[in-house]
């Protein structure tokens, strides 16, 4: 396994270098961290399907909110019940956890060869700095790339609240279920997460980490903009 994951890498470092070659004579010194950029752009286009299946199974979600407050009504003694029935009810609408999670799950083996890649040394820079430099080696590019992913992680998280029902309408009395409002914060704060990352990865990491954040964003704006229908 050790050994098929250093061919990748080798493979994963082969590609950044060709394409640096390729965009070389029009980026000039740009064409290493203009590679990753495009390697990156590649692997999010080549999940996009599953994106589109984790936007339509939001959009399922949301639809069925009617039903599952007429389940919890229903089942406002009995919390496991009514915990399960929701879950077969969303399982048959095609709006299940584990397709809610796709991309994020598809994405992880990306990003650790990407970052195996970067740790690993990376030729080229990015306005004089290597991309195998770490922040302190490169603070003006990390703030850069921190200012972005912390202004996306801010839309994300408040796109996150927006979408989450409030919980005033949601049943009370020591047998309701708990409103998930604590767990809505938490989820909301994760994006945050990604200026962490960025902050200790080489720039080669940091920048791909960057992109692919500022691709989710634009992912999600074009895919909350279909009509309902198209679900």
């Amino acid at each position: 396994m050790s050994f098929s994951f250093g061919a990748l890498v080798g493979a994963a470092h082969a590609v950044l270098e060709g394409l640096a070659a390729l965009l070389t004579p029009a980026a000039g010194g740009l064409a290493a961290a203009l590679a990753v950029v495009l390697l990156t752009a590649a692997v999010r286009l080549a999940i996009s399907p599953l994106s589109y299946l984790q936007a339509r199974a939001t959009r399922r979600r949301a639809a069925l909110a009617p039903d599952i407050e007429k389940l919890r009504a229903k089942h406002a003694d009995d919390p496991t019940a009514f915990l399960a029935e929701s879950m077969a009810l969303h399982r048959a609408a095609g709006a299940g956890t584990l397709v809610t999670v796709l991309p994020a799950l598809a994405q992880a083996p990306f990003f650790m060869l990407m970052y195996r890649v970067s740790v690993s040394g990376v030729g080229g820079s990015l306005a004089g700095v290597p991309l195998a430099a770490h922040l302190a080696q490169g603070l003006p590019i990390f703030a850069v790339l921190m200012a972005v992913t912390a202004a996306l992680a801010w839309w994300s998280a408040r796109r996150m609240r927006s979408a989450t029902p409030g919980t005033s309408a949601a049943p009370s009395g020591p047998s309701a279920p708990a409103a998930p409002a604590g767990l809505t914060r938490a989820m909301s704060l994760l994006p945050f997460l990604t200026v962490g990352a960025v902050a200790v990865l080489p720039l080669a990491g940091a920048l791909y980490l960057t992109t692919s954040t500022a691709w989710t964003a634009l992912e999600t704006a074009v895919l909350r903009r279909r009509p309902a229908s198209s679900a």
